[in-house]
């Protein structure tokens, strides 16, 4: 993936936190990563209206976010396969981040958490012994237990184009679900779906947070 080994070389670099309110995070020391109910890993999924109007579906692997950006949004319909193209790993902290990024900005528009929880890993190996998940996505192929406040069940992303490291200009993935959980609450109109946060829409964050 994109920016894979370098931390979070890949994020600062496309960023200016003087004029950004995005978190800088602790860098790839992972001191003060926020950690899963339990123990378990975090994931988060924003709504983003930036120069497209889409998700950014970010899973916690060690000590950041694994992120991709999904145009039509996740899909608790099994029969739907969304495209999920690999981003640059953001901190932890990303998942908390709500609000307005400065237009001239990587990434420039608004930005509402829409759901968060967190997520039980369940890649296995042919002999069905547990698979490491950084080793599954690196391999193209994992599979993981979602427990959000709207995302319930089981999902797994496949890469179908990229190289080895699921990272290149080409890449992408899909998104699937592929059982439990029920029917959930499908994907909104991210126009008027609301924060897990704060219950805002996009357009109370931006103009209640597009001021400053």
């Amino acid at each position: 993936m994109d920016g894979e080994g370098d931390g979070l070389r890949a994020y600062h670099g496309k960023r200016d936190f003087g004029r950004t309110k995005e978190p800088a995070g602790p860098g790839t020391s992972g001191e003060g990563a926020a950690s899963g109910d339990g123990g378990q890993p975090r994931f988060v999924v924003q709504i983003h209206d930036a120069s497209t109007l889409h998700f950014d579906f970010r899973l916690q692997v060690a000590d950041v976010l694994k992120s991709w950006s999904v145009p039509k949004g996740p899909s608790a319909d099994p029969r739907d396969k969304r495209l999920a193209v690999p981003t640059e790993d953001h901190p932890l902290e990303y998942e908390e981040f709500e609000g307005v990024i400065p237009a001239g900005e990587y990434g420039g528009g608004t930005v509402i958490v829409w759901d968060r929880g967190t997520y039980e890993p369940l890649s296995h190996d042919r002999r069905g012994r547990p698979v490491d998940f950084a080793e599954s996505l690196a391999h193209g192929h994992a599979r993981f237990r979602l427990h959000g406040a709207k995302l319930r069940g089981e999902y797994a992303l496949t890469r179908f184009r990229g190289g080895p490291d699921g990272g290149g200009e080409d890449a992408a993935w899909l998104l699937v679900k592929t059982a439990g959980g029920g029917r959930g609450h499908g994907t909104p109109d991210p126009r008027r779906a609301r924060s897990a946060r704060t219950g805002r829409t996009l357009a109370r964050v931006a103009a209640e947070d597009g001021r400053g």
